[in-house]
């Protein structure tokens, strides 16, 4: 077995600690990563907190991954020692089911292997990136191209893909108009992900105190949810809204500001259910969708395409052992716009 460092959670009300873990020895389609840089997402919090369920303790958080492959399986064909790698959200599947065939492992039938939280087909509870060592099958890792620095790219590895895929696929491009719900870590980089692909896009966030942050990203407009104008002037305005925000919102107030045919997609996750009213969607025959992440060679695609258009979140960087005032900070929307762990300070 590896030994690697880590912090560790050992329940909702506890702070992080430093442990040890065992990775497992590699198997021959193995690759093993040394970490050096793991992003904080808000489904770290949620699930440290036991917020989507019951928990398994000790808990190692992070699924936004990005290091350097330092050894490789017999069998392995797809990276190579020294290759500059990312981990998502998942660590498997089954490979076989009709999802799975079509790349969209995250939708896997038998249920995708979290990268933390899980269990995995050996039988062991998957411990993620806030360590400084993993081990994951090739199918799963991903190549960072050159030009994005891996603090930096960690964060694709989920706000870079669950924005990316939604966008992808409803089609935003050159004649749509999109509107962001929420200007946080997901929200700035469905912002610059959908201004690269040449929608016309608005945020739409409860005040006006990121709004150059918005322009600057690619937005064209920005307005503050909190005033009620607000959604007497944008009704029915929008072809796609991408809603990121991890809260409980009034789902029918924007569903309002769809043209027909429009499209709302969740990729936040409250914890909280969401109330529809139907008479939202059925006036404009309107939809509410959600997404979740995207399938590995998805996950590629927009790697390649962030890199192509030098796209990179807003990051700060913070020691191991900041985490606990970073998840706070979160909680607080006081982050611009991602935080990124130096694993070096494991």
């Amino acid at each position: 077995m590896i030994t690697a460092k880590a912090r560790a959670v050992d329940g909702p009300d506890k702070s992080f600690r430093a442990a040890e873990i065992k990775r497992r020895e590699l198997d021959v389609h193995d690759v093993l990563i040394e970490i050096k840089y793991s992003g904080i997402c808000h489904s770290d919090i949620h699930t440290a907190q036991g917020e989507w369920g019951p928990v398994q303790y000790p808990l190692v958080p992070g699924h936004e991954i990005a290091g350097i492959v330092t050894a490789v399986g017999d069998g392995v064909t797809k990276h190579k020692v020294g290759d500059r790698v990312g981990v998502g959200c998942m660590v498997d599947s089954c490979g076989e089911c009709e999802n799975c065939r079509m790349g969209e492992e995250q939708y896997c039938l038998k249920g995708n292997i979290p990268t933390y939280a899980g269990v995995d087909k050996y039988g062991e509870y998957t411990q993620g990136g806030y360590s400084t060592h993993i081990v994951v099958t090739e199918d799963f890792v991903v190549s960072i191209p050159d030009n994005i620095e891996l603090d930096a790219a960690a964060p694709l590895l989920c706000a870079g893909i669950t924005t990316y895929s939604p966008l992808n696929h409803w089609g935003a491009g050159p004649g749509k108009k999109v509107a962001v719900v929420g200007m946080g870590g997901l929200g700035h980089m469905a912002v610059k992900i959908a201004h690269a692909m040449g929608a016309e896009v608005t945020v739409l966030s409860q005040t006006l105190k990121k709004k150059e942050d918005g322009l600057q990203f690619g937005a064209v407009d920005y307005f503050a949810t909190s005033e009620p104008e607000t959604f007497e002037k944008l009704a029915g305005t929008f072809d796609l809204i991408i809603n990121t925000v991890s809260a409980k919102i009034d789902i029918s107030a924007y569903l309002s500001l769809l043209t027909l045919d429009g499209t709302l997609v969740n990729v936040g996750a409250p914890a909280e259910p969401l109330e529809v009213n139907a008479f939202s969607l059925i006036g404009h025959r309107r939809s509410f969708a959600g997404s979740m992440i995207g399938g590995i060679r998805e996950t590629q695609e927009m790697l390649d395409f962030c890199g192509k258009h030098q796209i990179v979140p807003q990051i700060e960087v913070i020691s191991a052992d900041q985490i606990d005032e970073a998840y706070k900070r979160v909680l607080a929307s006081d982050v611009k716009y991602r935080f990124v762990i130096d694993i070096n300070t494991m």
